[in-house]
C-alpha cells in the first residue's frame, strides 16, 4: 500500500475533499483515518485510507474503528435528547429528580440542562481517584453525587471532559434502568445499523486502530494551567495508550471511551441533521432534534480557558468556532476527531483518526476537509 492511498467514494461535487484527505496521508500529517458527509441523509463523501498502527503494519480498513475521545459525547448528548424526546426527560428538571442522592452537598437545584452543557460545576472529582475508576460506574458516579460544585451552577461553562458522561447517563440509567451505552446501541445505532460503540465488546477489538499520543508537550495536563484544568486533566491523568487495553474498550465511558469511524459518526447524526430521521427511520421529532440548538451557557470557559457558547449537549457557533449557517452545532475530541451538524444544509461532516494532535477541540486537519465540503456544496 502507498502512503496517501484512499479508498472509498465522493462524489464528483467533492472531489477536492479527496484531494485533501489524500494529502493529510501523503505528508504524514495522518497515519490512518476515515473522513464522511452526508447531504439530506444521503451520503456524499466515505472515504478512509493509511494505517491503523504507528509502524503502519495494518492498513486502515473500511470498517476499522477508533477511540474519538470527546466526539463520544455527541451520542451521549443525541441519547438524552432521545429520552427527553419521549417524555421521560426534562431538561429544566433538578437532577435529583430522577438521582436522589444527586441533590446532595448544595446540588438540589442543578437542572439536567446544567449537565447537558458543561455548567453543573462538577468539571472534575474532588476525591483523588484512580485510572481504573473509570471502569467503575458506581464508585466514579456516587462521588459526583456526594461533592460540591467547583463555581455555581448554570453561571459559567467548565469542560466537563470526562464526568459529562458519567452524569448523564447516571441521569438516563435512573430513568430507563438500563446503561447509556445499552440505550444507545439499541434505539439509535442498532436501528440505523450504525457501527458506532461505547462500550466495545471483545468480538471487535481486531478493528480497532491504536490512537497515536500527541507529540511530548501537547498533551492534556502540559503547559501552564489554573486549578480547574489541573483537576481535570490529572484526575485521574490522562494515558492514551489506555485506550488500547480491552479495561478501557469494554468499559462504557459516555464522555470519552467510544469507539467509531467517520461513517458511523456523520450516519448517525443525520438525525439531527434531517429532523429526526435517519435510514427512512423516525427515531427523534424535528423539535426534540431543534432542542440541541437551544443556548445554554456562554462565556469564558473556566476549564478549557477559551470562549464557549454550549447548546444542549453541543457547542455553537460564534466568534470562536464561526460556521456558515446558524443552526449548527458541532463537537470534537481529544487529538482532533470532530463532527459538524448544519440543519440549515442539512449536512454532517465527520473526520476520525489515530494521529492525535495537540488539541481537545478539533485541529486544521478536520477544518481542512470542512472548508473542502463547503466548497462543493456552495459550487
Amino acid at each position: 500500500m502507498t502512503m496517501g492511498a484512499v479508498d472509498g467514494y465522493a462524489d464528483e461535487r467533492f472531489a477536492g475533499v479527496r484531494e485533501v484527505f489524500a494529502g493529510l496521508l501523503a505528508s504524514g500529517a495522518d497515519v490512518g483515518a476515515s473522513y464522511a458527509a452526508t447531504v439530506e441523509g444521503e451520503t456524499v463523501v466515505d472515504l478512509w485510507g493509511g494505517f491503523a498502527d504507528e509502524a503502519r503494519t495494518r492498513p486502515w480498513e473500511k470498517d476499522t474503528l477508533v477511540n474519538v475521545y470527546s466526539t463520544t459525547k455527541t451520542m451521549t448528548a443525541l441519547t438524552a435528547l432521545l429520552v427527553a424526546d419521549r417524555g421521560e426527560l426534562d431538561f429544566d428538571a433538578p437532577v435529583a429528580k430522577y438521582w436522589p442522592e444527586f441533590a446532595a452537598n448544595g446540588k438540589a437545584g442543578v437542572k439536567v440542562s446544567h449537565l447537558m452543557s458543561h455548567s453543573s460545576g462538577l468539571s472534575g472529582w474532588k476525591e483523588p481517584i484512580a485510572p481504573e475508576d473509570l471502569y467503575d460506574w458506581d464508585k466514579v458516579t456516587a462521588l459526583l453525587a456526594a461533592q460540591a460544585p467547583y463555581w455555581e451552577p448554570g453561571t459559567a461553562p467548565g469542560y466537563h471532559a470526562i464526568t459529562q458522561g458519567y452524569l448523564v447517563g447516571e441521569v438516563i440509567r435512573r430513568i430507563t434502568g438500563k446503561s447509556l451505552g445499552t440505550v444507545f446501541r439499541e434505539e439509535i445505532a442498532q436501528p440505523l445499523g450504525a457501527d458506532f460503540h461505547i462500550g466495545l465488546p471483545a468480538s471487535e477489538d481486531s478493528r480497532v486502530a491504536d490512537l497515536i499520543p500527541p507529540p511530548p508537550g501537547g498533551g492534556i495536563g502540559d503547559g501552564e494551567q489554573g486549578e480547574l484544568t489541573r483537576n481535570m486533566s490529572s484526575n485521574p491523568g490522562v494515558d492514551v495508550l489506555a485506550t488500547r487495553t480491552r479495561a478501557w474498550r469494554g468499559a462504557e465511558i459516555p464522555a470519552a471511551g467510544g469507539q467509531g469511524n467517520a461513517r458511523s459518526i456523520a450516519e448517525i447524526h443525520v438525525l439531527l441533521a434531517n429532523g429526526g430521521v435517519a435510514k427512512g427511520k423516525r427515531i427523534l421529532s424535528e423539535a426534540g432534534c431543534r432542542k440541541a440548538l437551544e443556548p445554554q451557557v456562554e462565556g469564558h470557559d473556566l476549564v478549557l480557558n477559551v470562549p464557549a457558547r454550549f447548546g444542549m449537549g453541543f457547542g455553537l457557533p460564534g466568534a470562536a468556532v464561526p460556521l456558515p449557517n446558524p443552526n449548527s452545532m458541532f463537537w470534537g475530541g481529544y487529538g482532533g476527531s470532530l463532527v459538524i451538524i448544519d440543519m440549515d444544509a442539512r449536512t454532517t461532516f465527520a473526520y476520525a483518526m489515530n494521529r492525535m494532535a495537540p488539541t481537545t477541540v478539533g485541529d486544521s486537519r478536520a477544518f481542512s476537509l470542512a472548508m473542502a465540503m463547503w466548497q462543493g456544496l456552495a459550487g
